[in-house]
């Protein structure tokens, strides 16, 4: 791996940039700021993100991403382009990029990552399966005979995988995720409160108070929104017991994709998970509880790894430092489809 090259795990809701000898070295929103009348990027990442919801008629706030894929290419070209250029400066020499997929993806979901990468000015694009790069990053060494199982809760997918020998040997992913969880509580707030909150709040309350399992000592937060009785400012308080009540549904659906992955694997591999535990990585993976749950309910002990939003970025450039190593490797982890 040139000093240079980089890996990008390309999130619903955030991207994260390893650069070779800078560890993870830009980690913004997924966030672009347009204007509609010149079609010119105004912001992109954390800046552009403190325009959502509250931008003039002229200027659109999008997210390029939806459920871990590409829902507007041109979008997602221009801010892959910016996030090389902010990590990279000015370079006479493209740089070898890594950039991590969903473990379940179509081939045409597949070529429009691989095309926005090249388009970016990447002078090769490899791809790597998101559950893959997450056991790397977590420090799990994935080459050994050996079950391990992911549970990779990102901002628009989860992805759930056994993996062996370098490979994925079961998985499936979900689009329930983070954002999702977001949904939950301006529904919950919405139905139970009568009040209107913003993509934003919820996202606050869900980092500040939610969980999925009862807290030792239950939070409380007071909360602004728009009274849908009056149409009037409210601030009222939410406490995390409630937010248990409205993540069930999204988190009935994650334990649910976890069951079935483990009702397909190999009894010898599901033995090796027994005992090895399941690793959780990505944002979601930080809501209170979530590991508590999930042992609950499979009966395996869980563990967040460490820094596990950035388990996937560390895992991808890991991936992209062993290039040579994965294409000598009949039982390659990464996807050895490439653009020259």
């Amino acid at each position: 791996m040139a000093n240079g090259d980089i890996g990008i795990d390309l999130g619903t809701a955030s991207v994260l940039v390893f650069v070779k000898g800078k560890g993870v070295a830009l980690c913004e929103p997924s966030v672009v700021a347009v204007d509609k009348i010149t079609n010119r990027i105004l912001a992109v990442g954390a800046e552009a993100q403190s325009m959502l919801g509250r931008t003039p008629g002229n200027i659109v706030a999008v997210r390029p991403l939806r459920e871990g894929v590409i829902s507007d290419y041109e979008m997602t070209e221009k801010m892959i382009k910016e996030f090389i250029k902010k990590v990279l400066g000015f370079r006479l020499f493209k740089p070898n990029v890594m950039i991590c997929i969903p473990s379940v993806i179509t081939e045409v979901e597949e070529r429009a990552v691989l095309d926005a990468g090249t388009q970016a000015g990447a002078r090769r694009v490899f791809l790597i399966e998101e559950p893959v790069a997450a056991a790397i990053g977590a420090g799990i060494d994935i080459a050994k005979p050996n079950g391990n199982m992911i549970v990779d809760i990102g901002g628009g997918t989860s992805d759930i995988a056994v993996i062996s020998l370098g490979g994925i040997v079961e998985s499936t992913s979900i689009k329930v995720a983070g954002d999702k969880f977001d949904e939950a509580i301006v529904k919950y707030i919405r139905r139970k409160h009568n009040v209107l909150i913003g993509e934003r709040t919820a996202e606050e309350m869900k980092m500040t108070i939610g969980c999925v399992y009862p807290r030792e000592e239950p939070k409380e937060m007071e909360v602004r929104g728009r009274c849908l009785m009056t149409g009037l400012p409210r601030i009222f308080t939410v406490s995390s017991d409630e937010m248990i009540e409205a993540f069930e549904e999204v988190t009935d659906k994650i334990v649910e994709a976890v069951h079935s992955v483990l009702e397909r694997t190999a009894p010898e591999l599901v033995g090796d998970i027994s005992t090895n535990g399941i690793v959780m990585t990505g944002g979601g993976s930080l809501i209170y509880g979530f590991d508590k749950l999930i042992e609950s309910k499979t009966g395996i002990a869980t563990r967040v790894a460490d820094d596990a939003i950035s388990c996937v970025a560390y895992g991808t450039g890991k991936a992209l430092e062993n290039l040579d190593a994965m294409r000598d490797n009949p039982l390659s982890y990464s996807r050895k489809r490439q653009m020259l």
